[in-house]
């Protein structure tokens, strides 16, 4: 059903033409990374995705994460319509162990699959146990998980993943190794880089590698002192961001 890389491009596309195969939606296609700093908008735009895909009528959506929101993230006023709310089913693992004990048990989830999978904030659960074994071992899971729900949805229809994971702006080289492993699990990815914003203001560079799927595409997402989430394309010829994310992650290849 959903691509991942699709539902993201559609956030962030909001008023601009469809992108070349973007009506094709009949499979989730690879899983996806959303990478940034801290306060770089990560769970925000995880939010607006669910939001995204709970008002395409395709089912519910799980959106997983360590403690509840104490208020919902920026930039979703405008589209925090009830019923697409409705849609959305949290849940709370308050642990890697609990983690491991929700995905393991989905197949007793009572009601209809979701339709998405959402984790935000991967590095609290991996920082638990941070050996390559365990991050391997909750990446194959979370995987497994999507692939479960894709076959209770039935023919034609997947579920997909999406989880957030921080970086740090001086990583070492295991941090860039422990990365290196996550990607082999996650080959569409989407990083967030903070830029220079006015008063009030915080404006990210966001950069979408989807796995293959089309081409990279970048964006300005601003967030007013109000919350409100605009956003707008990123027009460069050589839009080459690799340089930069390895500049401000110290972890990217």
């Amino acid at each position: 059903m959903l691509r991942m890389a699709e539902t993201l491009r559609r956030v962030l596309s909001a008023g601009i033409a469809a992108w070349p195969g973007e009506e094709n939606t009949a499979e989730a296609g690879p899983p996806l990374l959303l990478l940034g700093a801290p306060g770089s908008g990560k769970t925000a735009l995880l939010f607006a995705a669910a939001l995204e895909a709970a008002g395409e009528g395709r089912g519910p959506v799980l959106f997983l994460t360590r403690r509840p929101f104490q208020s919902l993230p920026c930039g979703t006023g405008a589209a925090l319509d009830p019923m697409r709310l409705q849609k959305i089913r949290f849940q709370y693992p308050p642990s890697t162990r609990e983690l491991f004990r929700l995905l393991c048990s989905a197949h007793e989830t009572p009601g209809p699959a979701p339709s998405l999978l959402l984790l935000d904030g991967l590095e609290e659960y991996v920082a638990e146990d941070p050996g390559p074994e365990e991050s391997a071992y909750l990446a194959a899971l979370l995987l497994d998980t999507a692939a479960y729900f894709s076959h209770r949805l039935g023919p034609g229809r997947d579920c997909g993943l999406m989880v957030a994971l921080q970086t740090q702006e001086e990583a070492d080289s295991g941090d860039a190794l422990h990365l290196a492993l996550l990607q082999r699990y996650f080959p569409a990815q989407c990083w967030l880089q903070p830029d220079a914003s006015g008063p009030g203001e915080h404006r990210l560079r966001v950069c979408l590698e989807p796995g293959g799927l089309g081409p990279r595409t970048e964006w300005w997402v601003t967030f007013r002192p109000g919350g409100e989430m605009t956003i707008t394309p990123w027009h460069t010829q050589a839009g080459d961001l690799s340089s930069d994310k390895s500049s401000s992650s110290g972890a990217h290849p």
